[in-house]
């Protein structure tokens, strides 16, 4: 391997003298004419430098001698110093005595392969220059030291499936960095180490092509590796290799086939159209855009089912296309065959004789609503039928085995009824200026299962008679001038009549007779269902007469024809000199507008005082809450019930009233008095005389106080003493407890004086005075 080394260095030496030596020589007749061209001038000879450009081989060791530099003004005594000027310091060193150059690291010619340095000569006994400074150039000789390199990496190339041979796949390229200009250290071959027998490459340009047909089926991704060497390959070369990742891509070459050749559906008769009944799958060992396929129904001659793809998954999805009936068909049978959607022109031989297979679809029986016999159904009736006439008649039927009878009702307006034999008939008399048409539904329910349940839309159509008179078209404010002339058109009038006509309608206007003759205005029919008001006198006065009124008649073309009476209100107005009703209607306007505006203020008027009562009213309430917070409760409880009676003076077990006689101050009998005012006055007195007991005298005034001074208390009207009964009274006490030392004889006449509400009571105690007596 040494003897093999140092023969290449040996020829690389050479090379690099051969290929300087013009150069140098040029370089030195160069050097040698700007010696004498400068000793010329100077007019004195001058000896210049003795040196040459020097080559060195890269990636040599350190220390490695280049060449040396020298004076022609050395005499070898050794009193000249040589130096390097700071563009080499770093890679080249000098020996001052001698002018050796020596590299002090290694070189490499892909870094840096030309070094320009400068150097000066210095006498060091008076250390002055004894040339100039002088430039000189070291060149760095390449070697085989860089292996070729791959570019883009990596590489990856697409080529369609069943491609022929020689077909261009990709290139690729290496790169060497040595000198091109040296040997054949960058002249690459390339060789396909892996990727036979498929691919090749050609070895200048690496050019890779297929050698042979591949089928993506059964392969679809290839891994070739080239390899590129440089030296033309040649013994010591340097190689670099890189890998093609090779995708194979797919062409519509198979046509799909299905695997099963028989599928079996089932669809229940109420399905709705476009119901999904199942899936069926044909395979293509394509991919992508070539895999997209087509179904098509064959064979299906009532075309009740319809055929989809799904995109994602390329599967047929079978549609019901129409309803299906039990009764009328319960099984269906047809072919499906499938076809790719993009087919090529050179492919086309590949996809003959589509793949096909049968469909069998079993309808399944279920309970269905009724049908009616038509669609819809539309009739119609004259206004003004009396109640109960016959509009129509639907009629629907169960298509089941079972033939359920059928009821039948009606939604949509309350002026029509059915009958369960599906008779329209009407509830109430209809106008067709109310409503000229009905839009009705009908129902027909199953009686076996109410559950099945159908309607039907029904249009009744109301047609029309001659039943409403024409009337005016509008309110008419008619004014005539104080000094209106004779003949003069005041007002034009038309009509309108709510009835439908066959042919367009036709009004006639007539002066009444009972007004025609006595009559200031005359009317002119202008027989396009307008007419004019013209004046029948001269003058008009606005004191005596401000309104006048005109009856006018106004008939229709219906069979039978109507009439009707119109009156047409006509006021006087004060014109002045311009004889012009605008004035009249400006004022009608303002006069209108006015009252318009005082209606309105009546009515906010209104609404702010019912607004204020209300709150007054609320607030009032809200009051009552505060000052009774919790009186309900006390309320309540002021509830006494007196559903017992009393044993009278026999019953001494109830309670003891001893303590009550005891206490009891027996008062002598005051002569009655029969007025009503003596009453009443004895009653006030009565409130303030009670039982001469200081202790229940002290309790009442407490209680009474104790009422008065309390905010949340009753109303004290309200407010009840039953301490004691009877005292003060022209009627004493009517308790049983003193009915022993009473006088049983009392005049009750007294009562009779009361009053109608004490009639009832006199003549009861009266009654019972004479029996006792």
């Amino acid at each position: 391997m040494n003897t093999k080394m140092n023969s290449c260095f040996l020829k690389h030496w050479i090379l690099a003298i051969l290929l300087l030596w013009p150069f140098l020589k040029v370089t030195e007749n160069f050097q040698d004419r700007k010696t004498q061209r400068s000793a010329s001038s100077t007019g004195r000879a001058k000896r210049g430098w003795v040196w040459n450009q020097f080559a060195v081989p890269e990636e040599m060791d350190t220390r490695q001698h280049v060449g040396r530099l020298i004076s022609e003004l050395d005499n070898g005594n050794h009193t000249f110093q040589y130096k390097l000027l700071e563009t080499g310091a770093g890679s080249f060193s000098i020996d001052e005595r001698t002018g050796d150059i020596f590299a002090i690291r290694k070189l490499n010619r892909e870094e840096q392969s030309l070094y320009i340095l400068r150097a000066q000569v210095i006498d060091s006994t008076t250390g002055n220059a004894v040339e100039p400074e002088s430039e000189f150039v070291i060149r760095v000789l390449d070697i085989n030291d860089n292996e070729p390199k791959f570019l883009h990496e990596p590489y990856e190339a697409t080529v369609p499936e069943m491609s022929p041979e020689g077909t261009f796949v990709i290139k690729v390229t290496a790169n060497d960095a040595d000198d091109p200009t040296t040997g054949y250290h960058a002249r690459i071959l390339y060789n396909l180490v892996q990727g036979q027998p498929y691919f090749s490459v050609e070895p200048t340009t690496g050019v890779i092509r297929i050698s042979s047909k591949m089928d993506r089926e059964l392969q679809d991704t290839y891994c070739v590796i080239i390899q590129a060497r440089d030296m033309l390959g040649q013994p010591g070369a340097l190689s670099g290799t890189t890998t093609v990742s090779i995708i194979l891509s797919d062409i519509n070459d198979n046509k799909p086939i299905f695997k099963e050749s028989f599928y079996r559906f089932t669809v229940l008769e109420s399905a709705p159209s476009g119901t999904s009944i199942g899936k069926i799958m044909a395979y293509d060992d394509d991919i992508g855009e070539n895999a997209e396929m087509e179904y098509i129904i064959e064979e299906d001659d009532s075309q009740t089912f319809d055929i989809v793809t799904d995109n994602e998954t390329q599967e047929g999805i079978i549609l019901l296309k129409k309803k299906v009936d039990f009764e009328h068909q319960s099984h269906y049978g047809f072919r499906v065959k499938v076809k790719n959607c993009h087919v090529d022109e050179e492919l086309a031989s590949a996809h003959v004789n589509s793949s096909s297979t049968y469909i069998k679809v079993q309808v399944e029986d279920e309970d269905e609503p009724p049908v009616f016999l038509l669609p819809y159904y539309v009739f119609g009736i004259p206004e003004e039928k009396p109640y109960g006439s016959i509009v129509g008649t639907v009629s629907a039927i169960d298509m089941d085995r079972k033939q359920s009878p059928i009821r039948y009702s009606l939604t949509g307006s309350k002026l029509f009824d059915i009958n369960d034999n599906g008779t329209i008939i009407t509830t109430n008399v209809l106008d067709r200026e109310v409503s000229a048409w009905f839009n009705l539904s009908v129902l027909a329910t199953e009686t076996y299962n109410v559950q099945q349940i159908s309607s039907i839309p029904v249009y009744v159509q109301v047609f029309n008679i001659n039943d409403h008179a024409p009337e005016f078209y509008q309110y008419y404010e008619t004014y005539v001038c104080e000094n209106a002339e004779f003949g003069e058109i005041i007002q034009t009038i038309s009509a309108i009549d709510r009835d439908e006509s066959i042919e367009h309608h036709h009004f006639y206007f007539n002066h009444s007779v009972e007004d025609r003759n006595n009559s200031s205005f005359i009317l002119r029919d202008n027989q396009d269902n307008t007419a004019v008001i013209l004046t029948n006198r001269m003058g008009f006065s606005l004191k005596e007469e401000p309104v006048l009124s005109m009856i006018i008649l106004i008939s229709d073309n219906g069979i039978p024809s109507l009439t009707s009476t119109n009156t047409l209100t006509i006021q006087v107005c004060d014109c002045g000199e311009s004889a012009s009703t605008e004035m009249c209607t400006k004022k009608g306007l303002l006069i209108m507008r006015f009252k318009t505006e005082v209606i309105i203020a009546i009515l906010v008027c209104i609404m702010v005082i019912v607004g204020f009562i209300f709150l007054m009213l609320t607030m009032k309430q809200r009051r009552n809450q505060i000052l009774f917070p919790k009186k309900s409760e006390e309320f309540g409880e002021n509830i006494f019930c007196y559903d017992d009676e009393g044993g009278g003076e026999e019953d001494s077990e109830a309670f003891d009233i001893s303590e009550l006689r005891s206490s009891i101050i027996m008062r002598e009998r005051k002569p009655r008095k029969r007025k009503s005012m003596e009453i009443r006055s004895l009653y006030r007195q009565s409130l303030l005389e009670g039982p001469e007991s200081a202790i229940f005298r002290q309790f009442i005034l407490e209680k009474l106080e104790e009422a008065n001074t309390d905010p949340c208390a009753p109303p004290f009207d309200s407010l009840q003493t039953f301490a004691f009964e009877g005292t003060g009274s022209s009627a004493g006490s009517l308790s049983s407890l003193e009915s022993i030392v009473t006088d049983q004889e009392d005049n009750i006449d007294y009562l009779n004086d009361l009053g109608p509400h004490f009639k009832r009571l006199a003549y009861m105690f009266g009654s019972a005075m004479q029996l006792n007596n």
